[in-house]
């Protein structure tokens, strides 16, 4: 078995661990370090359901090895609440009902992470480019449109970061 020692911070906590050489990224967040809000599903990279951010950066976690991520920061959706409390991104989605079934919804919402942090004035089609690399089957989109839109209006009209 080919294994490798890494180090990694995951929402702000620094991680150490041996894993084999085979254990994708998102299997290591869920299995290893037990945040299962990064979810599983086609395991080719086409749904986005897996959707992390790598510094910074919106990776499939089905596509990258953990031991990729040697040396990185990640955020999952688990570190996007603070103290229990929903970000503005969250609160939007619960507020423009954004969501149904859910299983698509971390990954969405750390795409749109990504893009609200580099953006915070997106126009609908930007939305919707960023949003074309999750498959949804239950929204039909609009209301995850409406709250992407949502919160970047009220992040600008508080001055907050993404």
């Amino acid at each position: 078995m080919d294994t490798k020692r890494i180090r990694l911070t995951v929402n702000g906590k620094d991680y150490e661990r041996e894993v084999e050489s085979r254990v994708n990224l998102v299997d290591f967040i869920r299995h290893d370090l037990g945040l299962t809000g990064s979810h599983v599903g086609c395991e080719h990279g086409v749904c986005g359901a897996c959707t992390v951010l790598v510094d910074g950066i919106s990776m499939r976690g089905c596509l990258m090895f953990a031991a990729q991520a040697d040396g990185a920061r990640i955020e999952t959706v688990e570190g996007l609440a603070v103290d229990g409390k929903l970000n503005t991104l969250q609160e939007s989605f619960w507020d423009l009902h954004g969501l149904q079934c859910g299983y698509c919804t971390p990954g969405v919402l750390m795409s749109l992470t990504e893009m609200l942090r580099e953006d915070l004035s997106p126009s609908e089609q930007k939305v919707r480019e960023v949003l074309s690399g999750h498959l949804c089957r239950c929204t039909g989109y609009q209301n995850i449109v409406a709250a992407a839109l949502e919160a970047a209006k009220r992040l600008r009209e508080s001055g907050a970061k993404a």
